[in-house]
């Protein structure tokens, strides 16, 4: 795809307030697809390119017009002028985290807000947006979407102290009934908490410690019922848990065009 026409369809999505997820939606298609579209990596097809100008309410032809973007160069106009640049006087290396270049031909910036660039000898400055993504999960985003959907991550809330109340049951029954075993299967809970707790914040099973579930079982069903066997069993669920995991992950990344 033409890189203009890419350029395009990211200021369009954002000049609707889409998100590149909401569009996907709009679409019935994968962000994937969508990221791809906007870094000239892939082109929509003819259906998509019919839904995205009536998402847009404009016609094929200003969709895929190579000419500048009318409503677009006042935004670039005011985003050279009021943001940061290495070429401005405005621009301080020291203030910013990136990639600075100068040489006698002109300097360069990468950073999380983007790329700065200027020719001192045609005395040109550019400035392009988001070109930089990650990918969390398997979704990719550019560092300005990431902020805005994971910003909550920052605000780390405190941990409730499994460990210390564990200790204490423990401790606890053991000096009142004298039972020190098999009551130590209490410290099990210990791991699992977190991971229980990390698996539905990140919403990733991966992240559940099940072979420490599944052995916490095993001992319990030992110690308690003495049926070691053929308790023995739940240790072949442990690659198969895995193997589903990988599997619906994998279709789940996989993008639907």
């Amino acid at each position: 795809m033409n890189i203009e026409i890419a350029n395009r369809l990211v200021n369009l999505r954002k000049n609707n307030g889409l998100s590149q997820e909401a569009l996907a939606e709009k679409l019935g298609i994968s962000r994937q697809a969508v990221s791809k579209w906007e870094r000239a990596e892939a082109s929509p097809d003819t259906d998509n390119l019919i839904l995205l100008a009536k998402i847009y309410k404009i016609s094929l032809d200003e969709l895929l017009s190579c000419e500048a973007d009318p409503t677009t160069s006042n935004e670039s106009a005011t985003n050279n002028s009021d943001t940061a640049e290495p070429t401005s006087e405005k621009y301080n290396p020291h203030k910013f985290s990136g990639i600075h270049l100068k040489g006698n031909d002109g300097e360069l910036y990468i950073g999380r807000n983007g790329i700065y660039a200027t020719d001192f000898a045609k005395q040109e400055n550019v400035h392009i947006k988001d070109t930089a993504h990650v990918s969390i999960n398997g979704q990719e985003y550019t560092f300005q979407e990431a902020r805005e959907k994971f910003k909550h991550n920052h605000h780390h809330a405190a941990h409730f102290p499994v460990a210390l109340i564990a200790v204490f049951i423990y401790v606890s029954i053991g000096v009142l009934y004298n039972i020190w075993h098999p009551t130590w299967l209490i410290f099990l809970l210990i791991p699992l908490s977190g991971g229980i707790a990390s698996a539905i914040q990140h919403k990733s099973w991966k992240l559940l410690p099940y072979p420490v579930l599944v052995t916490a079982i095993y001992l319990s069903l030992g110690f308690l019922y003495s049926a070691w066997h053929p308790a023995w069993v739940l240790f072949l669920t442990i690659p198969l848990y895995y193997s589903l995991i990988s599997y619906f992950c994998q279709r789940k990344s996989t993008p639907n065009n």
